[in-house]
């Protein structure tokens, strides 16, 4: 398999060893070529044609994408083309929210328009209160937010109208608007206390802060630095590519589903440790080193292979992540404000044998954002049940932006993946008399 040569020529020329037949094939911007040019490539006519097998979809290109790039060599992320470090250090997670959705970043009157119809749509019917009274008292925050949002599809049947722009819109605001409201009333049912209404005089963050934390009808002011670092944290994780969740949100709405079931199915995914649990991960494994004297001993076993150093290395990045360096200097605030993290200790030496020893370096083993997240989340009297519920809140406008941008694309269709299928030929049924 060879590309072809020829000054300005885009193709890929493919021999088939098998049949000794020729083919060409174009090559697209971005150095790819379309699945579907290999099923030319047969050795009978009547054969289905060549597929590729990729599990995972590790090097499969599912659609194209203006909405976030990320160079994992390079440890760049970028929403819309601005550089996160920008967006983290200037901006604030609604019009980050604008960006990703429209594009653009808003003039001023654009995003006061934003704002104001976000929080109009913060409050949720009193039947999804009803809802969550049912479940049980130790019932999992990700559990009862993802019932409580595939629920609202119940109330807005207008939603399925996935065509109409005007329609898409109203329910991108209303789930943007309803998910601190729907997580903080997670958080308040595990705990036995009453739900708290939202303040819409508040911003987003600190309506959400003071849903969780209000008690009875004193005010509650949240601190500015926490605000400002939950904020950041919002925008960290407001998206992140074509990820787990991300796909699963794109393939349901392929069907055309109405946004609240694609986004419920979206979270299922994040549910799952190997996306949505890993700062939850890390604060387990720093709990259980319990000291910087066990550190040597851990590090050992992790150079083994008997022991697993969660929070470093990502999947895609091969850098270091550029949202850590972000977060490490948002605990260093937060600390400020609710004393410092006894597990504080352990991380910084974490990560600084991590970052200088070879054996890790080589393996790309650099921290990511999970590694300080899930103790500024600590930090902030979040319980580890919560951490995925508050990845949902943030990415909820990176799976939108994505679905949006899959119902507006007319080369995408119904997700329908094909099989390398190796089970039984055909074979005749045997009576239960005859079996065995």
């Amino acid at each position: 398999m060879s590309e072809n040569g020829s000054e300005g020529a885009k193709t890929l020329s493919i021999r088939d060893n098998r049949t000794g037949r020729n083919y060409e094939v174009d090559i697209l911007d971005g150095d790819v070529i379309r699945a579907m040019d290999l099923r030319q490539i047969k050795v009978n006519e009547d054969d289905f044609g060549m597929m590729t097998y990729d599990p995972g979809y590790t090097n499969t290109a599912s659609t194209r994408s203006k909405v976030t790039f990320i160079d994992g060599e390079k440890g760049i992320l970028r929403y819309r083309g601005f550089p996160i470090d920008q967006l983290a250090e200037r901006s604030s997670h609604l019009e980050v929210s604008y960006l990703l959705l429209k594009g653009e970043l808003p003039t001023q009157s654009q995003l006061d328009d934003f704002v104001h119809e976000v929080t109009f749509h913060t409050y949720v019917h009193e039947n999804i209160t009803e809802l969550f009274s049912g479940f049980r008292y130790d019932a999992h925050a990700m559990g009862m937010v993802m019932s409580g949002v595939a629920a609202l599809s119940s109330f807005y049947p207008e939603a399925k109208q996935v065509d109409d722009p005007d329609a898409r819109w109203q329910q991108i605001t209303r789930l943007i608007a309803k998910m601190p409201t729907l997580a903080a009333y997670a958080y308040r049912h595990h705990r036995g206390l009453p739900y708290v209404y939202p303040e819409n005089e508040l911003g987003y963050t600190a309506n959400f802060l003071n849903m969780l934390f209000r008690i009875g009808t004193r005010e509650y002011k949240p601190n500015p630095v926490l605000e400002r670092a939950l904020d950041i944290l919002f925008i960290l994780h407001a998206d992140h590519e074509q990820n787990c969740s991300a796909t699963t949100m794109r393939v349901i709405g392929s069907a055309h589903a109405d946004p609240y079931s694609a986004l419920s199915g979206a979270m299922g995914a994040l549910y799952g440790p190997l996306h949505g649990g890993a700062n939850e991960a890390v604060l387990r494994m720093l709990t259980r080193i319990g000291s910087v004297d066990n550190i040597p001993a851990f590090m050992d076993g992790v150079r083994r292979r008997e022991e697993r150093l969660m929070g470093f290395g990502h999947r895609v990045y091969k850098a270091y992540d550029p949202r850590a360096s972000i977060i490490k200097r948002t605990a260093d605030e937060v600390f400020e404000v609710t004393g410092r993290n006894p597990l504080l200790d352990i991380a910084l030496e974490l990560e600084k044998i991590a970052l200088n020893e070879d054996f890790f370096v080589e393996r790309n083993l650099y921290p990511n954002v999970d590694f300080y997240s899930g103790l500024i989340y600590q930090a902030m009297g979040f319980p580890v049940e919560m951490f995925p519920v508050l990845f949902a809140i943030p990415r909820t406008v990176g799976w939108l932006a994505q679905w949006e941008e899959l119902l507006n694309d007319p080369e995408q269709r119904i997700a329908r993946p094909r099989q390398v299928f190796e089970g039984s030929d055909e074979r005749d049924y045997v009576s239960m008399a005859d079996r065995g």
